[in-house]
C-alpha cells in the first residue's frame, strides 16, 4: 500500500480508503469483514457520513482493539432523527449528534471532523456566522477531533471554504465525467443524463482552479464517487458513453492535484478488494488517456490529464510533472514556495526542452507540450 500526506495535516493515509456504502450489508455484518480486509492490505482510512446508530455501533465494534490502526473521518451534522438520516444546521441537534456518534464508535476522538454535505453558498454562510464552524473549532481545541473538513460536490462552494481558511481536508466527487460539469447547487445535475447529450470539452475551470487551490494550500482532498455510484463502470450507465474500468477511475482521481485518497465504496471483501488491486496493476492497466480519447460525446482536446503518454522524454524531462507545477504556478500573482521547491527537485527541468517536438506525436489530446515547456522555463527561470 502506497501512503500520501494528507494535505497539512500530519498525517499519512493510505491512498486506497474505504466509504461506508456497505457497512450495513448483512444487518452490518459486514462491517467487521471490511475492516479485517482492509487491516490486512493497509488501508488505514475510511469515512463514515451515515448517522445511522446499528452502522455507527458497528463501526465501533469494528475498531474494538485497533482505534490507533485507522484514520476516521466522520460527519458532524449527520444526525439520525425518527428512524432516519437528516443532515441539520440546527446547533444543539448538532452537538447532541456528534456526542453520539462518538459515544455509538467508542472512541474518544474523530481524526477528520467533517462538516457534512454543503453545496450551496449560503449554507457555507450559515455554517461560518450560525455556529457550525465555532463548535468544530471547539472541539478540535477540545481534543474531540483533530482536524476539521467540509464535505462537498460544488466547486465553487468547495473553493469558498478552502480560501477561507477554516478547513483542512476537503472530501470532494472526483471524476472524469463529473468533471466537466458546472458548479451547481442540485447535486443531482451531477448525473442527469441530460447533462451529457451534447459535447462537452475539457475539465470545468472552477474544478480545475479548486484542486489547484487545495495543492497550494496544503488541503487534502479525499475522494468521493470516484466511479459515479457505479456508473462510469457501465457502458449503457457512463455519461461518457463508454466503460472506465475502477483501476482508471482510481488512477484518475489519485492523479489530480492535493488527492490523498480515493474513498472505494465496497458492499462486500471482494469489491473492496479489488480497488485495494490497484496498487498492483501495471501501468497499463491504469492508464486512462486512449480510453478519454475514445468518448462519444467529450473532448479533452488540448488539455493536460498529467498521464505521461508523453514519455520518454529524449532530456529525461518529467513533462507530466512540470505541466502540473505550471499550471499551479500559474494561478498565483507569486509561484508559492511549496511548488516552486517541488519543481527545483525534480531531476530534469524544462529549459533543458529542446523543442524536437517527439512527446507531442504521442500526446492522445493534441497539447502543445513544447509551448508549455516554454512558458514553464520562464515562469520558473530554467
Amino acid at each position: 500500500m502506497i501512503y500520501r500526506e494528507l494535505g497539512n495535516t500530519g498525517l499519512k493515509v493510505s491512498e486506497i480508503g474505504m466509504g461506508c456504502e456497505g457497512f450495513g450489508e448483512e444487518n452490518c455484518a459486514m462491517t467487521k469483514k471490511l475492516f479485517d480486509a482492509a487491516e490486512a492490505a493497509g488501508v488505514n482510512y475510511f469515512d463514515l457520513y451515515t448517522s445511522n446508530p446499528d452502522v455507527r455501533k458497528a463501526v465501533g465494534e469494528a475498531l474494538r482493539g485497533r482505534r490507533e490502526k485507522f484514520i476516521a473521518q466522520s460527519h458532524i451534522c449527520s444526525v439520525w432523527q425518527n428512524g432516519q438520516y437528516k443532515r441539520t444546521r440546527k446547533l444543539k441537534e448538532v452537538v447532541a449528534g456528534f456526542e453520539e456518534s462518538l459515544e455509538q464508535l467508542q472512541t474518544n476522538y474523530i481524526d477528520v471532523g467533517t462538516i457534512h454535505y454543503c453545496d450551496a453558498l449560503d449554507d457555507w454562510q450559515k455554517i461560518v456566522s450560525g455556529g457550525i464552524l465555532d463548535y468544530a473549532r471547539e472541539l478540535k481545541s477540545a481534543g474531540k477531533i483533530r482536524h476539521i473538513g467540509l464535505s462537498s460536490h460544488n466547486p465553487q462552494v468547495a473553493l469558498a471554504a478552502v480560501q477561507s481558511g477554516a478547513i483542512e481536508v476537503l472530501m470532494f466527487s472526483v471524476n472524469p465525467c463529473y468533471d466537466l460539469l458546472p458548479a451547481s447547487e442540485d447535486v443531482e445535475q451531477l448525473w442527469n443524463e441530460k447533462n451529457y447529450a451534447g459535447h462537452l470539452t475539457n475539465m470545468d475551470s472552477d474544478r480545475q482552479r479548486l484542486y489547484e487551490t487545495c495543492q497550494q494550500l496544503g488541503v487534502g482532498i479525499t475522494v468521493m464517487k470516484c466511479f459515479g455510484g457505479g456508473d462510469l463502470l457501465n457502458a449503457e450507465l457512463s455519461p461518457a458513453g463508454v466503460a472506465l474500468t475502477p483501476n482508471q477511475c482510481i488512477h484518475y482521481a489519485l492523479s489530480r492535484p492535493a488527492v490523498a485518497v480515493v474513498l472505494a465504496g465496497a458492499h462486500s471483501v471482494e469489491q473492496l478488494k479489488q480497488s485495494i488491486s490497484y496498487e498492483e496493476a501495471t501501468a497499463e492497466e491504469k492508464d486512462y488517456a486512449l480510453t478519454f480519447a475514445t468518448f462519444p460525446k467529450i473532448s479533452w482536446q488540448g488539455h493536460c490529464v498529467y498521464c505521461s503518454h508523453c514519455a520518454p522524454c529524449v532530456k529525461k524531462i518529467d513533462i507530466a510533472y512540470v505541466t502540473k507545477f505550471l499550471h499551479l504556478a500559474e494561478t498565483q500573482a507569486e509561484i508559492p514556495e511549496t511548488v516552486r521547491e517541488h519543481y527545483a527537485a525534480l531531476t530534469h527541468h524544462a529549459g533543458e526542452c529542446i523543442q524536437c517536438g517527439v512527446c507531442e506525436t504521442r500526446c492522445p489530446f493534441g497539447v502543445k507540450i513544447r509551448e508549455n515547456m516554454l512558458r514553464a522555463a520562464k515562469v520558473f527561470g530554467y
